[in-house]
């Protein structure tokens, strides 16, 4: 059931990535001319290659795209892309009145890079609560629903390529500053989806004293254990392995300690982005 307040946050989310969006666009892609992917840089290629009306592609572009969102997606995905649709021109219009230049004399380069920040963390804005704001973004929304890539991953396939197609035209300059705005944009909206979620470490270990281990792990650390059963391809033998999820912080007490317990234990340790359950989003105990 979606309660009121989850419903703002919502709408929150949405109105404020798209606002970010735009400042990224106004104030670094659009002084330097930079190839970030998306309609309008669709809209610009086709104008070079076919002389095309840059706004009018935008607008049949959207289109397009909209109804694809809408099919693919669901047409509940699609109300939420019909308020970005309109949000973002109008963000876009009036920060344009301002005065920019201040702002935009910077190197092409790190124009690239804050472009890629600021747009990436609006986009992940937008998409943390399954939204889109239109455009190329609901390619990349189909191609992570159905090929199971990850969102920031899919946006950085598809920015790509839109900036790749720009390079007969623009030159290999313009395409390698537009795709550090890609990276760093990618990078941010993979984080931004995750935040607030608990980032920890499953570390697996095998040791002929596991069970002195698995007792200090459930005592000291006081965190859950999986036995696993493991065979050695060579020695073919069987032997248990310990499976633990544990805090960032507890790393590198629990290192030091089953050191000590058996130096020639070993020890795998992997980051995980996010972890839910007992322990971790809440307490034992906990409802």
């Amino acid at each position: 059931m979606v309660t009121k307040k989850s419903s703002w946050n919502t709408w929150l989310s949405i109105i404020l990535g798209n606002f970010l969006v735009a400042v990224g666009t106004v104030f670094f892609i659009l002084p330097e001319n930079i190839l970030s992917g998306g309609v309008t840089t669709v809209a610009i290629i086709l104008n070079g290659l076919f002389g095309w009306n840059e706004i009018l592609t935008i607008y049949a572009t959207n289109i397009g795209l909209f109804i694809l969102g809408a099919v693919f997606l669901g047409k509940k995905f699609a109300s939420t892309v019909v308020v970005s649709t309109f949000l973002y021109p109008v963000f876009v219009s009036l920060l344009s009145t301002l005065d920019t230049v201040p702002f935009t004399k910077v190197d092409p380069l790190l124009s690239a890079f804050y472009s890629g920040i600021i747009i990436g963390v609006g986009l992940g804005l937008v998409f943390r609560v399954n939204a889109s704001t239109g455009g190329m973004d609901i390619p990349a929304l189909i191609i992570h629903k159905y090929l199971h890539i990850p969102t920031g991953q899919s946006v950085m396939i598809v920015d790509s390529l839109t900036i790749l197609a720009g390079l007969a035209i623009f030159g290999l300059n313009a395409v390698l500053t537009g795709l550090i705005a890609v990276m760093a944009s990618s990078f941010m909206i993979n984080r931004i989806q995750t935040l607030g979620t608990e980032s920890a470490m499953n570390v697996m270990i095998i040791s002929e004293k596991y069970q002195e281990i698995e007792d200090y792990l459930l005592t000291d650390i006081s965190r859950g254990v999986t036995i696993l059963q493991g065979e050695g391809a060579w020695s073919k033998q069987s032997r248990p392995v310990l499976m633990c999820v544990i805090e960032n912080r507890q790393y590198a007490r629990i290192q030091h300690e089953i050191g000590l317990i058996d130096p020639k234990a070993f020890l795998i340790a992997n980051n995980v982005h996010e972890v839910r359950g007992a322990g971790f989003t809440y307490k034992d105990g906990e409802q």
